[in-house]
């Protein structure tokens, strides 16, 4: 269990002392969007259209899904997309392209998959500073028109055309419905009506007032089929392993996921559940004595080099109403 854990989804104690500083964290965030609005601190547009992808919770999983579905569906209408992402490690690189050829120590498991899925048809840079970041993949990438930027929703200093927030209905991701630190939650629920375009995830854990949001789109995330890490082209449906000596191996990060995964399919498995961001070694994907070796798609392809035939990578795939798509072209058409 991670830290978060013990207090994110719960009220505790503790909590005397958490809530008054999320208090004062929604102030801060509310002063800083003012003075980029006010023109007090400058912010930098850039010479092509950008849009910005993230979710209310630091723990939703679904801005990934939705970001991907996003990409192919720029391509396919003829635009030609670029992401960058910020480099949260220890100790930030300068700007740079990530590519399936990347070591995947040094970079972490969203990001490599990311690249993974968009190839060169959407260069995927990371970088601490956003801005720079956009800047070199512009000056290597000059055909992109669009930049896509994974996360930074209170990130103002970068101006952003269409802004898309995620928002997960689950009790995961909303925890005890607090900001951080008390909370899971990055954004005010009471302000998701001044957001640009929201995509909702699942159903409401209870009735929720959602009267004054602004626009919703449902997505859906479908995890239905697995493929063979080292033979992609073979691909199976989860409910083929029920019978099977099957066991799931995952990080902090898609634990949960997991277990949900396991309760909704009927499947009988032994799941192992590592910390936050694991860097997986060879005996702990390599067991003799399974059938078969669930990952998430995410973890599976950075054990890639280690992998047998017995390792099976699970992905989730977004399906959103063609109206959203709609909206968005006819956002960026506008722009143009």
């Amino acid at each position: 269990m991670k830290l978060s854990d013990l207090y994110w989804y719960r009220i505790t104690p503790l909590h005397f002392l958490l809530w008054p500083i999320s208090v004062l964290y929604g102030f801060f965030l509310t002063l800083k969007k003012l003075c980029y609005w006010l023109e007090i601190l400058p912010s930098v547009k850039l010479p092509v259209t950008v849009i910005m992808i993230d979710s209310i919770s630091v723990e939703d999983g679904s801005k990934t899904p939705l970001l991907l579905w996003l990409v192919d569906c720029l391509i396919t209408q003829g635009y030609r997309p670029g992401i960058i992402t910020r480099d949260n490690s220890d100790r930030p690189n300068l700007p740079h392209e990530i590519t399936c050829e990347s070591d995947t120590h040094s970079v972490d498991g969203k990001t490599f998959l990311l690249a993974h899925h968009c190839r060169a048809a959407c260069p995927v840079w990371i970088g601490s500073d956003r801005i720079a970041t956009a800047h070199a993949l512009l000056s290597a990438h000059p055909e992109c028109n669009i930049i896509i930027c994974n996360g930074g929703m209170h990130y103002y200093q970068l101006e952003r055309d269409v802004e898309i927030i995620t928002v997960d209905f689950s009790a995961h991701s909303f925890g005890n419905g607090l900001l951080v630190p008390a909370g899971p939650l990055r954004i005010n629920l009471n302000q998701l009506k001044k957001s640009d375009i929201l995509v909702t995830n699942g159903k409401p854990d209870h009735p929720r007032d959602m009267s004054k949001w602004g626009k919703t789109y449902t997505m859906q995330l479908a995890d239905e089929m697995v493929y063979n890490v080292l033979k992609p082209e073979i691909q199976q449906s989860v409910s083929c392993f029920k019978n099977k000596h099957l066991h799931i191996v995952t990080d902090a990060n898609n634990s949960r996921w997991c277990f949900d995964l396991m309760q909704n399919k009927g499947l009988h498995a032994k799941l192992h559940s590592y910390a936050e961001n694991h860097r997986f070694s060879q005996h702990e994907i390599n067991l003799p004595e399974a059938d078969a070796i669930l990952m998430p798609e995410e973890n599976a392809l950075q054990c890639k080099k280690l992998a047998n035939d017995k390792l099976w990578a699970l992905p989730r795939k977004a399906w959103i109403n063609n109206e959203l798509l709609e909206i968005i072209i006819k956002k960026l058409e506008n722009k143009n």
